[in-house]
């Protein structure tokens, strides 16, 4: 399966070990820059109705600003209870200066 690339976003308006909130194609994204790579999730928490860009992101861990539940940006998976059901993640690439991430999957 090809992917289906959609310019999102300048990687200037990321910042190193923050959250950026996306709203994009009917879809609420957290973008997410560690260490120089960049990563997409789903912004909503798996567990309540928390917007994890308001969380706090400590390496590749976003914590729900709620419950204090923990996933990994790279992967979607839960790194800490309550959470219980996985993230979704969206393949991202950074192509001359510019973030684009894959809806399609």
């Amino acid at each position: 399966m090809n992917n289906v690339w959609t310019d999102v976003m300048s990687i200037d308006d990321t910042f190193e070990g923050e959250v950026t909130r996306l709203d994009t194609q009917n879809k609420i994204l957290a973008i997410y820059n560690v260490n120089g790579s960049v990563y997409c999730t789903d912004n909503v928490c798996t567990h309540g109705n928390a917007l994890l860009s308001d969380g706090f992101l400590e390496g590749h861990e976003i914590e729900c600003p709620f419950h204090q539940g923990r996933f990994d940006v790279r992967d979607g998976r839960v790194t800490c209870e309550p959470a219980d059901k996985a993230l979704k993640t969206y393949p991202i690439k950074v192509s001359d200066g510019r973030v684009f991430v894959d809806l399609s999957v």
